[in-house]
């Protein structure tokens, strides 16, 4: 009876303080453990590939793609770091110690807020772009985006740091039993900062940019109609910017749908906490949509489409290939 009883706990040795293993049936564990691993190395190549596209051809270093670099980074660190931490804690027992568990909350907390600050200056660009799109140009610069997406990422960092303090002084601090990693926060901090605010100035800007395309879309067919030969270098621009919106909008739905149940189901009263069995699916959902953002590239962006094939078949290494055209 007491082998039997030692064999159900995640260490042994510890026989007073470890947690006791999680029943599950070996084939529902292997069916999740082989689709979580899947979408984590989905997510790492596509992301990859986003990044080098990006990076490489200097046709597409634009004040947008600089953003979907900075998002496509933080989605590769998602793939390559934060998801296999959750494969972790779908298993029994959490084996890599207090530190650890306490490094993949931080780096958590980091990436996904940054996917969410992303958005909000992926919704602000396009929100200039339509709706003040003569001052485009001079108001949303190179340097300006990226001294942007810099400031994102250290207020990330800053705001990981804040929320996770007490978790970083006493690693472990929550957990009940040896073989635990269990992260709980202040809930209602994180729900006003990570979800009310930018989700609301998310959905503000872009009902805004759609009721403008839509306008600037019925202004343009006029135009078309009544003086086809004065079709001018303006109206194909704002016919690039507002496809350049609606592509956007698509990420950005998307985003919501994986990034809105978990929180809902924060504001219903029930407490989601890193490590909580209970809480894996909600979380995979979040970090799934790191998964969707190239996904969502592919199918709607040809130039990504274009520069993948480039990368995959190793044109990219001849000279001057960042030179090539992929628009």
């Amino acid at each position: 009876m007491e082998t039997l009883e030692e064999a159900e706990l995640c260490f042994p040795q510890l026989f007073n303080y470890s947690c006791k293993k999680l029943t599950r049936p070996h084939s529902e564990a292997l069916i999740i453990y082989i689709l979580m691993s899947c979408v984590s190395l989905l997510t790492v190549l596509l992301n990859l590939l986003v990044i080098v596209s990006i990076s490489h051809f200097r046709q597409l270093h634009t004040p947008t793609n600089v953003l979907l670099l900075s998002l496509a980074v933080c989605d590769f660190l998602i793939g390559l770091i934060v998801m296999p931490f959750q494969i972790l804690l779908t298993k029994p027992c959490w084996l890599l110690g207090d530190l650890m568990c306490t490094v993949y909350a931080f780096v958590s907390y980091i990436t996904v807020s940054s996917s969410i600050g992303n958005m909000v200056l992926i919704s602000v660009d396009r929100y200039v772009a339509i709706c003040d799109s003569l001052h485009y140009t001079t108001s949303v610069t190179h340097w300006r985006v990226q001294l942007c997406v810099l400031l994102l990422w250290v207020s990330c960092v800053f705001y990981a740091f804040m929320i996770l303090y007490h978790i970083l002084k006493q690693p472990g601090r929550f957990n009940s039993c040896y073989g635990e990693c269990v992260i709980n926060i202040n809930g209602v901090a994180d729900l006003v900062i990570n979800f009310i605010i930018p989700i609301s100035a998310i959905i503000i800007l872009y009902v805004r940019v759609f009721v403008v395309a839509v306008s600037q879309a019925r202004s343009m067919r006029s135009h078309v109609t009544a003086v086809k030969q004065q079709r001018s270098l303006t109206v194909t621009v704002r016919k690039s910017e507002i496809k350049a919106a609606k592509t956007l909008g698509v990420t950005v739905v998307v985003f919501l749908l994986c990034y809105i149940p978990p929180y809902c189901v924060s504001l219903s009263g029930y407490e989601i906490t890193i490590g909580n069995s209970n809480n894996n699916f909600l979380l995979f959902l979040v970090f799934s949509n790191s998964c969707l953002n190239p996904v969502i590239y592919t199918f709607l962006y040809p130039w990504f489409r274009k520069s993948v094939k480039l990368i995959i078949t190793l044109q990219i290494l001849q000279p001057k290939s960042s030179e090539t055209c992929v628009k």
